[in-house]
C-alpha cells in the first residue's frame, strides 16, 4: 500500500502525511528523536491460521464494554467506498467497518500478533494443481444489510464487475491470474448479460468458489484479503454510484456520508459474531471527521478533549514538531502506538540518464540519509533503510548492498573516487522534488552534499498535486527523486516485480527508476514459479540486494506509523500489513 496506487504515493508514503499493512509492543524503534533504531523483522507475525483461528466469534478482549461512539479524524476526503475501488491504506481500514472479504487479517489489540484467517471463508483456502486452483467455502449466516443471503455466485459476481473499465482504482490480482495482464480485453464486465465461465471461477454450490488461474500462485490467501474480493448483490450494483453508498456485510453500516467532510456509521444488526473471527461490534457506532490536517489533527488527538477523548486516526502519522512533543512527555506513553509499516522510502536514480552504474554508486554513497533522515522527523517515524524490503515481509534481512550503513551521512571522499574513475567528475544531476515547506529543505541538503561529493547539483520544484504523474513518465527530464512503495501482502512478489522489472517500464508504472537488467527479469519469473513459499522469500531477499547493488534507487527509511490516540478508548491495534490502526475491537472505556 502500497503505497499500492502511484497516484497516492505522496499522501501515503510522505512520513507524516497519509501514513500505505499489535499497538503497545515497539520493534525496531528507537524514541531518541534521530538516532537511527536496528529495524528487527517481524514477519513471524504473518502466517497464515487454522481453522480455529478462522471461526467466530472473535476473541474476547480484556476490559472491553459496550457501548459509545468512536470517533475518528481524518486529513481528506474518503474518494472511494466501493470495495471494487479501494487500494489505499485508509480507505482500507475504514472499510474494515463495512466489508468483509473471503480471507482478512487478525490483530491481536495486545500482542499485535497478525495471522490470516478466513474471513468470509471458512479457512484461509484448499490449493490443488500446485497452485492453480484454489477453492474456498463461505461460512453460514453470512448476510448483506437488507438480509439477503450471500452466496458464493454474490462473490463471483463483485469479482466479475471488477473487469469493467470504470473500476480502475482497485488491485488486480486476481483479475490478472484468472484471465491474464490484459483481462479486460478477454472480459468486459458483467453489465452486457455475460458472466466468466465455470472454467474461470466456479461456483458448484451457494457455499463454494473455485479459482482457476492461469499459473500457480501460492500468494492466493493473502490476495483473496485484498478488499475488492468481496461479495456484491448484483441487484445493488449501481456501478459509479455504488462508491457513494455501498452495502454493508461488516459489524457496521453507512448512516450518512458528506462528501470530504463527515461519514456515519451504525450497527448492522444482520452482522452475525459467530461468523467473524475478527471483528467486534462495541461501540453503537463511529462517526469521522474528514478534512481536518496536521498540525491540528495531531494537537486535538494528544489535547483529548470532548469527543476526541475517544478519538483515532487511521493513517496519519504525527507531524514533526508535535513528534518532539509526544516523544518528550511520558504521558502519552500509554495511548502511543508506534509500529512498522510495509512502506520504503527511496531516492529512485533514473536509469534512463544515468546509465554508468559507477555514477549511480557515487550517487548513493554521497548521498547524505542521516541528515534527510533526521529532517523527516528521526527514529519515531521511521527506521534508516538499507535495502528495498520492509521488516515487515516474509524473508527480510538487515542486509546493506550498497556498502551504506557505515557512513549514514553520506561518503564524498568515495563517491568523489569513484567519479573520477567513472570520467564523470561535476557530473550533472536534475534533482526534482514536490514544492512544499517539508522537501524544500531536504532537497537544498542533498543538492548540498551531492555538489560537495563532485556532482553539479539543479533542482527542480515540481506541483504536489502533480509530482507523481510528472515523474512517472518513463521519458521525464529528472536523475534523482524521491518515492516510495508499500507490500501488498507481506511477500516480496509485491514488492520486487511491480517496482524492478524492466518489462513494466511504462508512464505511470512504478518502476520509477527504469531499471532494466535482462537477467533480473529471468529472475522475477523463476522466483514466482517457485512453488515453495519460504525458499522463494529468501530468493525474492537475494533478488532485491543484486538489483540494489547496479544502485538503481537509493534506500532511505522503513517507515512507521508514530501516532497518540484518544484515551477514552480501548484495544486501538495496529495492522502493520496494511499500515494502518486496526479499527476491528476498538471499545469506549
Amino acid at each position: 500500500m502500497r503505497l499500492r496506487k502511484a497516484a497516492y504515493v505522496p499522501a501515503m508514503l510522505a512520513i507524516g502525511a497519509l501514513a500505505l499493512t499489535g499497538c503497545s509492543s515497539n520493534a525496531g524503534s528507537n524514541k531518541s528523536g534521530d538516532k537511527a533504531g536496528s529495524a528487527k523483522s517481524e514477519v513471524q507475525n504473518f502466517g497464515l491460521g487454522t481453522l480455529a483461528d478462522s471461526t467466530g466469534p472473535a476473541p474476547a478482549v480484556a476490559g472491553s464494554k459496550t457501548g459509545g461512539t468512536a470517533y475518528g479524524i481524518e486529513s481528506a476526503g474518503l474518494d472511494h467506498l466501493d470495495p471494487g475501488q479501494i487500494y489505499v491504506n485508509e480507505y482500507q481500514a475504514i472499510a474494515a467497518l463495512y466489508n468483509r472479504t473471503l480471507t482478512n487479517y487478525k490483530v491481536d489489540p495486545v500482542t499485535g500478533k497478525t495471522i490470516l484467517v478466513g474471513d468470509l471463508a471458512t479457512d484461509t483456502g484448499k490449493t490443488s494443481d500446485n497452485g492453480k486452483t484454489w477453492t474456498f467455502t463461505l461460512k453460514d449466516n453470512l448476510k448483506f444489510e437488507d438480509g439477503t443471503a450471500i452466496t458464493s455466485k454474490d462473490v463471483k459476481y463483485g469479482i466479475e464487475r471488477l473487469y469493467a473499465a470504470y473500476q480502475d482504482q482497485g488491485p488486480a490480482f486476481i483479475q490478472e491470474w484468472l484471465s491474464g495482464a490484459d483481462y479486460r480485453k478477454v472480459y468486459e464486465g458483467p453489465y452486457g448479460g455475460k458472466e466468466l465461465g465455470e472454467d474461470v471461477i466456479g461456483t458448484p454450490d451457494d457455499k463454494t468458489i473455485v479459482f482457476h488461474f492461469k499459473e500457480a500462485h501460492l500468494d492466493a490467501p493473502y490476495a483473496a484479503a485484498m478488499p475488492n474480493i468481496a461479495p456484491i448483490q448484483k441487484s445493488k450494483d449501481t456501478k459509479e454510484k455504488y462508491d457513494v453508498h455501498p452495502d454493508s456485510i461488516g459489524p457496521y453500516k453507512i448512516a450518512s456520508h458528506e462528501p470530504d467532510k463527515s461519514i456515519k456509521f451504525v450497527k448492522n444488526p444482520m452482522w452475525d459474531p459467530k461468523s467473524d473471527p475478527i471483528r467486534h461490534q462495541f461501540v453503537d457506532g463511529w462517526e469521522f471527521e474528514l478534512g481536518i490536517t496536521n498540525p491540528a489533527l495531531t494537537t486535538r488527538l494528544m489535547a483529548g478533549n470532548g469527543n476526541d477523548k475517544n478519538a483515532i486516526t487511521l493513517v496519519q502519522a504525527a507531524d514533526a514538531p508535535n513528534i518532539a512533543k509526544i516523544s518528550g512527555d511520558a504521558s502519552y506513553k500509554d495511548r502511543l502506538v508506534s509500529k512498522f509499516m510495509p512502506f520504503v522510502d527511496v531516492f529512485d536514480i533514473n536509469n534512463t540518464r544515468v546509465k554508468d552504474p559507477k555514477v549511480r554508486k557515487a550517487l548513493a554513497l554521497a548521498f547524505p540519509r542521516a541528515q534527510v533522515y533526521k529532517l523527516l522527523g528521526g527514529a519515531a517515524t521511521g527506521d534508516m533503510a538499507n535495502n528495498l524490503i520492509s521488516p515487515t515481509v516474509s524473508g527480510w534481512k538487515d542486509t546493506d548492498p550498497l556498502g551504506l550503513k557505515a557512513k549514514p551521512e553520506g561518503d564524498p571522499v568515495a563517491a568523489k573516487a569513484l567519479l573520477k574513475e567513472a570520467g564523470a567528475e561535476n557530473y550533472p544531476i536534475v534533482l526534482a522534488y514536490s514544492n512544499t515547506p517539508r522537501w524544500q529543505p531536504i532537497s537544498a541538503a542533498v543538492q548540498e552534499a551531492l555538489n560537495s561529493a563532485g556532482f553539479k547539483v539543479e533542482r527542480k520544484e515540481l506541483d504536489p498535486t502533480t509530482y507523481y504523474s510528472v515523474i512517472g513518465k518513463k521519458d521525464n527530464p529528472y536523475d534523482l527523486y524521491r518515492t516510495g512503495w508499500g507490500a501488498d501482502w507481506p511477500v516480496a512478489s509485491t514488492v520486487i516485480p511491480p517496482t524492478m522489472d524492466g518489462r513494466k517500464i511504462a508512464d505511470g508504472s512504478p518502476n520509477y527508476s527504469h531499471y532494466n537488467s535482462e537477467a533480473n527479469n529471468a529472475e522475477i519469473d523463476r522466483i514466482q514459479a517457485m512453488t515453495d513459499q519460504k525458499a522463494a522469500a529468501d530468493e525474492w531477499m537475494k533478488l532485491a540486494d543484486k538489483m540494489l547493488a547496479d544502485a538503481p534507487k537509493i534506500p532511505t527509511t522503513y517507515s512507521k506509523f508514530y501516532q497518540v490516540y484518544g484515551a477514552g478508548l480501548g484495544a486501538v491495534g495496529f495492522n502493520e500489513v496494511i499500515g494502518a490502526i486496526d479499527v476491528n475491537s476498538i471499545y469506549v472505556k
